[in-house]
């Protein structure tokens, strides 16, 4: 029956990236969709796979610490559920609150921390764990890197449309009158934010690979994510790029140096050194510099097209003559008409936070400077502050306003503050900082334990590391199971040979 258990595991993570393809997550199968009811079935059959092991049935039994945190955390769930469903909004829809839609929310976060369990006594084999991140990495990076060059990739700036890149990698080089976002590529895939955090996630583990198996496959597979990852075009595929190759190749030079505990490769080295160096080459011309360059320059181009000091003044004179509800209607319509040229995101405005709702809210946020009204994530955090607040539901900061209404007001991208908001401190303890928990449980025995202290290990928490920094950095990662699938299962094999250290076993081969 183990046997059964690791078959299925090395599928069920394998074809993670083919429920990623961006038309089977739209549109959504009865508000859920098609690939999250396909995970939710996958780990309930991991589920029974697993306890149909005695032996795992009688170890859960013993580990109190693991039954109370279920104890708890169905606690938790309730709460969350009642807490919420008592709101007081400004939006007559409840900002679109659904108890299905939370319910759903809850088991789909569930999920990858039973994967986490299930993987760490699963005695999956490294070198098959091998051939799951090696498919995964092959099969995302080569099919960006295909459709780019090709030109059919999806741009990685739109997800409520298919819309296709302009051009490929070559007029980066030789073309600079292409927007940022008509040359940024994420292959078929839905979410390139989500994308970039899981490739940068494996980046350490594929290096690892690349150094146990040196040969032309594996350097074909690392050379095609490291070009994927500049082809997204955005900052953690980029950045991540970079810092998951320099950090890897202090990493190799401290275990064959230091420690010793690792052959030193000048093969490896060199080639490790030359995708760095061609990927560093490439970085100036990537399309995540083009928006940077571009956004500078946003608002300033708005202001002076919709002159903006005459409206302010306009602004400034009617407010003073209306009053009451005169007021409040001139004023929404002001927004109406003129939130462009004050460089406010339309959907936040126009649809989200509706300005209809609350026009004196989009009135101060007009008159800060410019640089506030562009940054739309401190914006986003600034309206679910306020949305929090003006519930006066005192249990809204251990329990959340629900991941509802904080995904239809302004979905946060930060990971960890989106949680604070959607589920509360509690919430986000039990759900989020548990994988924080993870690394730093494998952390403390790295540096404790001798036998932990391995290239394999460190690539591991290399691995964890990089996803939760990208979580925190720049967000659409905890939401997607799509990463925390991928997530917990090498967070459950980093346990397992975290275990295997500690008893002083053998790595199965």
């Amino acid at each position: 029956m183990k046997k059964r258990l690791q078959t299925f595991l090395f599928w069920f993570i394998l074809i993670q990236p083919f429920l990623d393809i961006y038309w089977l997550s739209r549109p959504p199968l009865l508000k859920f969709s098609l690939p999250s009811i396909l995970r939710v079935l996958g780990v309930f059959i991991a589920i029974i796979l697993f306890f149909s092991i005695k032996s795992n049935w009688q170890r859960l039994k013993k580990q109190w610490w693991i039954i109370t945190y279920i104890a708890i955390l169905i606690l938790y769930s309730l709460c969350h559920l009642f807490s919420v469903k008592n709101f007081t909004g400004v939006d007559p829809t409840s900002f679109g609150y659904s108890t299905k839609v939370e319910i759903f929310y809850l088991i789909r976060a569930c999920l990858p921390l039973i994967v986490i369990y299930i993987t760490s006594y699963s005695d999956f084999k490294t070198k098959y764990f091998f051939r799951v991140i090696q498919a995964i990495s092959g099969l995302y990076s080569l099919t960006i890197v295909i459709s780019n060059l090709l030109v059919f990739s999806l741009t990685s700036y739109h997800t409520t449309g298919a819309e296709q890149i302009s051009a490929n990698i070559f007029s980066w080089f030789t073309q600079t009158n292409y927007p940022f976002n008509a040359l940024a590529s994420k292959g078929i895939f839905f979410q390139a934010n989500t994308l970039s955090a899981i490739l940068f996630m494996i980046m350490p583990i594929m290096l690892y690979i690349l150094y146990k198996e040196f040969n032309l496959l594996n350097i074909v597979l690392v050379s095609a994510q490291a070009l994927a990852m500049l082809m997204l075009g955005t900052k953690v595929g980029n950045f991540g790029l970079i810092i998951s190759l320099v950090i890897f190749l202090i990493i190799f030079l401290f275990h064959s140096l230091i420690l010793k505990n690792t052959k030193f490769s000048a093969k490896f080295l060199i080639t490790l050194i030359c995708i760095l160096a061609a990927s560093s080459a490439i970085f100036p011309y990537s399309p995540t510099l083009r928006r940077s360059s571009l956004e500078n320059g946003v608002a300033q181009k708005r202001s002076n097209l919709g002159d903006k000091n005459r409206l302010d003044q306009e602004l400034d004179s009617r407010l003073k003559r209306y009053k009451g509800q005169k007021q409040e209607e001139y004023l929404k319509n002001f927004i109406k008409k003129n939130y462009w040229v004050y460089s406010l995101k339309n959907d936040l405005v126009l649809d989200h936070y509706s300005y209809k709702n609350d026009p004196y809210y989009w009135l101060d946020v007009m008159k800060r400077p410019a640089t506030e009204r562009l940054n739309y994530r401190h914006l986003e955090q600034d309206i679910l502050s306020r949305v929090m607040n003006n519930d006066k539901n005192k249990l809204n900061k251990l329990f959340g306003i629900s991941f509802s209404r904080e995904n239809n007001i302004a979905p946060l991208e930060r990971d960890f503050l989106a949680q604070y908001y959607s589920m509360g401190l509690l919430g986000t303890i039990l759900l989020t900082v548990i994988y924080i928990f993870v690394l730093g449980y494998g952390i403390f025995y790295w540096l404790v334990n001798k036998n932990s202290k391995t290239l394999l290990i460190s690539s591991l928490l290399l691995s964890g590391g990089f996803i939760l920094f990208a979580a925190f950095y720049a967000g659409n990662v905890l939401e997607y199971l799509s990463a925390t699938l991928v997530m917990a299962f090498i967070l459950g094999f980093l346990l397992q040979n975290i275990r295997y250290s500690r008893t002083a076993k053998k790595l199965m081969k």
